[in-house]
């Protein structure tokens, strides 16, 4: 088990665009492994390897009915349903608001041998992997938010301990009991 520690809001790598992968190696195999751990560790349902210093295309998901990891995603909106529904970010602790997505979408990628994956997603997973992808492009879910909950959670963001204190990297909570994913940072 490597347990990574979560970059934070302020560090630059979680607002720029990931690189493909190129290379599908030991190390790629090895991110995907830390990830899920760390994942796990942090009680979320999803990260993306920017949140752990790395700028590639991939992330990991685990929403308690489907898991697994998807390299060089790529997805398409399916229909014009939305939902709207609470996110958090292992990211941006402490913060949790309602965000609109497409309920749902076709995903597509690779694994980590370069082996091709493809899926439907509907609702959480659907959210989930729409908020992982957005790491890989530099979005974070606060973008995404009306103008009043993003100036709302920026004036939260800007008077916690850990923006206050300059932190752009916090090592592992330790606070995944159980190993079943808390969606998006519940309880936290």
């Amino acid at each position: 088990m490597t347990i990574q520690p979560v970059r934070l809001f302020g560090d630059p790598i979680l607002r720029a665009r990931a690189a493909e992968v190129t290379e599908f190696d030991r190390e790629l195999r090895q991110l995907v492994e830390d990830l899920t751990d760390t994942m796990y560790d942090d009680g979320g349902v999803g990260m993306a390897a920017p949140q752990i210093g790395v700028g590639l295309r991939v992330f990991v998901y685990d929403t308690g009915d489907a898991q697994g990891h998807v390299v060089n995603p790529v997805y398409t909106v399916e229909g014009d349903e939305e939902q709207v529904g609470p996110e958090g970010c292992l990211s941006i602790p402490g913060a949790r608001y309602d965000v609109r997505r497409a309920l749902r979408i076709r995903v597509s990628g690779v694994d980590m041998t370069g082996k091709p994956v493809e899926f439907d997603a509907t609702e959480l997973l659907s959210r989930c992997v729409q908020h992982e992808n957005d790491h890989l492009d530099g979005v974070l879910f606060i973008d995404r938010l009306d103008p009043g909950d993003r100036k709302d959670a920026m004036r939260g963001i800007r008077e916690s301990e850990w923006f206050t204190a300059g932190l752009t990297v916090r090592a592992s909570r330790g606070t995944g009991e159980s190993g079943k994913p808390n969606p998006f940072g519940r309880g936290r």
